[in-house]
């Protein structure tokens, strides 16, 4: 049977990036040796992170000033190393989740911490509007997708204030303006690669401001010196990075996946607003691309198990809502083909005739 891969993260990836990683795991161009025992000082492997590279500020279009940085410690790690290199007297921090929620808890180590507006009291259902950013603030910090609970931030904002971005699970699903942003980070593990390897995006020029000596692994400029090699950087994951990047160039870019992106959660978010079973939990306007959240209907909260168990018999992996909020969650990234979103379609409309 097959398999419909909804998963949230580690996620669905191209096909073409699980085989070209899979035979470079094997053989990694005819070397007789694994990629994964390979020197990350050979020439094969620097052409690999250069090409990365290359390849990563091409597709996002990233204007000359910026540096891109691949790291280990995960987003998470980020929500200390953004505040370690930039915060120096006071950050601002837009609040519309789990993720966005950590990442403000670490930087209050760092110093004074600005809630700007939170969405926490209707459960994050929606992105909040209309907040005021404090102009004497070193940077304001979004997360642009939150995929526990479905919302997410589809513009680039206007910020009085370096603004910084948390883009794990949106990264390369829309055109960008780079340059409306002082820091982009990210987890791989959603839209671009194998877990284990974090994306940065950095100006340069915020860099070396803060009065408070960084430890050298925290500080963004020891990787750009290294060329984010001054320790063994994660070579599988950023190998299967370049194979993404290649299919997305391969496709036409990120204006071209976004439009199949739209696409595809129009369709589902259609089924879930006509079905009687199932309700949507975000707030129509701020509804995400990526993380379609839905619950079953009150009247029929009590079939949702048994959906679940329906849906995976019918080959859906994943659906399940975290487990922080319950319900259902189908995560629609880029390399989750529109058949697969048919396929779940599917099984709620037949779902709901037998219900």
């Amino acid at each position: 049977m097959k398999k419909h891969n909804f998963n949230a993260g580690p996620s669905i990836l191209p096909q073409s990036t699980i085989e070209n990683t899979a035979k470079a795991v094997l053989n990694f161009n005819d070397s007789g040796l694994s990629l994964m025992e390979m020197s990350h000082r050979s020439k094969d492997f620097q052409a690999v992170m250069d090409e990365t590279e290359a390849l990563f500020k091409e597709i996002l279009d990233i204007p000359q000033g910026y540096s891109v940085l691949f790291l280990g410690g995960g987003a998470s790690m980020q929500f200390c190393m953004v505040p370690y290199n930039l915060l120096e007297k006071k950050a601002a921090y837009l609040n519309t989740g789990t993720w966005a929620n950590k990442a403000l808890k670490e930087a209050k180590l760092f110093g004074e911490v600005v809630e700007v507006a939170s969405s926490k009291d209707a459960n994050f259902s929606f992105i909040p509007k209309d907040y005021v950013i404090p102009t004497d603030a070193d940077y304001f910090h979004i997360t642009t997708n939150n995929t526990i609970f479905g919302t997410e931030i589809r513009k680039d904002l206007d910020s009085p204030v370096t603004l910084v971005a948390d883009m794990s699970s949106d990264i390369f699903s829309r055109p960008i303006d780079v340059s409306k942003y002082g820091l982009i980070y990210g987890g791989a593990q959603k839209n671009l690669a194998p877990a284990g390897v974090t994306f940065v995006i950095v100006k340069d020029e915020l860099l070396g401001k803060v009065s408070r000596p960084i430890p050298t692994m925290l500080d963004y400029r020891t990787h750009i010196k290294g060329g984010s090699m001054f320790n063994t950087p994660p070579c599988v994951p950023i190998f299967g990075a370049l194979q993404t990047l290649k299919w997305i160039k391969g496709l036409g870019g990120v204006s071209v996946l976004e439009k199949m992106n739209i696409e595809k959660a129009q369709l589902l978010y259609d089924e879930i607003d006509r079905n009687k079973l199932f309700k949507g939990t975000a707030a129509v306007e701020d509804r995400s691309l990526m993380n379609i959240c839905f619950v079953m209907n009150d009247e029929y909260k009590e079939l949702e198990e048994e959906f679940g168990k329906f849906a995976a018999e019918r080959g859906m992996v994943g659906i399940k809502g975290h487990r922080s909020v319950g319900g259902f969650r189908a995560s629609t990234y880029n390399a989750l083909p529109r058949e697969s979103v048919l396929a779940l379609i599917d099984c709620m409309k037949e779902f709901e005739r037998k219900a």
